[in-house]
């Protein structure tokens, strides 16, 4: 099957160029995005700088003095037509990212409870149910916006932001669940927090994972999330990760 027809390009500017690909967030069209965005990494392309993907389309920043926006774009249509598939198809990585909910980690969360007419362990139980899928990160650097929560839990913004939220922060607004990686100011709903350290600036892989990956919460105690904090100061913890084909079903685990 033939990949759809690009919706548009659009000029970004003297040095970008962005590929829309629709105009919703859906699983299918954000595998496009980043289909693409792995062939153009893939490829050796003099004067190409960088690639963005996002919910729904990708931003290709180039250098106008070594890279023709039109010799751009027409390789960009030649890889689009050559690709013959979903982007849905083969293995996607899970990282399982351990939270401990509610308390001082999650004072939100009987809030969510409460709005959604659920007990706080039904809020977790659903919280903790399935993989998400990053979609793109932003807001803050390695913030993931994720899809996929149950629609049953879905809250509102805080009426008015928290100034202070800690690195580690798991939470809520609207349809979407999230996770800070760094301390900042936001309004999400708060329902727990994860010790693991999601962005190493100084790290050759700053990010813990990537947009198209998936994420999967897992709850923990305060005594293991203790013990883990402990083990990520000293450079001991590796988050366990999983993969599962496109279907959903975990295929093996390290």
């Amino acid at each position: 099957m033939v990949m759809k027809p690009i919706a548009r390009m659009l000029d970004s500017g003297e040095q970008a160029l962005v590929v829309e690909f629709g105009d919703s967030i859906d699983p299918a069209i954000n595998a496009r995005v980043h289909q693409l965005a792995r062939q153009l990494n893939g490829f050796t392309l003099p004067g190409m700088l960088e690639v963005i993907p996002t919910y729904r389309s990708l931003m290709v920043r180039f250098d106008p003095l070594v890279l023709r926006r039109e010799s751009l774009k027409q390789k960009i249509t030649e890889m689009c037509a050559s690709y013959g598939g979903s982007g849905l198809s083969g293995e996607s990585k899970v990282t399982l990212i351990p939270v401990s909910y509610g308390g001082d980690f999650g004072p939100d969360l009987e809030f969510v409870a409460r709005h959604n007419g659920l007990s706080p362990q039904e809020v977790i139980a659903l919280h903790t149910s399935t993989p998400y899928l990053v979609y793109m990160l932003g807001f803050t650097p390695g913030f993931p916006y994720l899809g996929g929560m149950s629609q049953r839990l879905a809250t509102p913004r805080l009426e008015s932001p928290r100034q202070r939220i800690p690195a580690g922060s798991v939470g809520i607004a609207g349809a979407q669940t999230g996770i800070y990686p760094i301390e900042s100011p936001g309004g999400w709903r708060l329902i727990g927090r994860t010790p693991i350290t999601l962005f190493s600036p100084r790290s050759p892989q700053p990010f813990l994972f990537s947009a198209g990956e998936y994420l999967q919460f897992t709850a923990v105690s305060a005594d293991e999330y203790a013990f883990i904090s402990t083990e990520v100061a000293a450079g001991r913890f590796n988050p366990q990760v999983r993969y599962m084909q496109s279907g959903g079903s975990h295929v093996h685990g390290s």
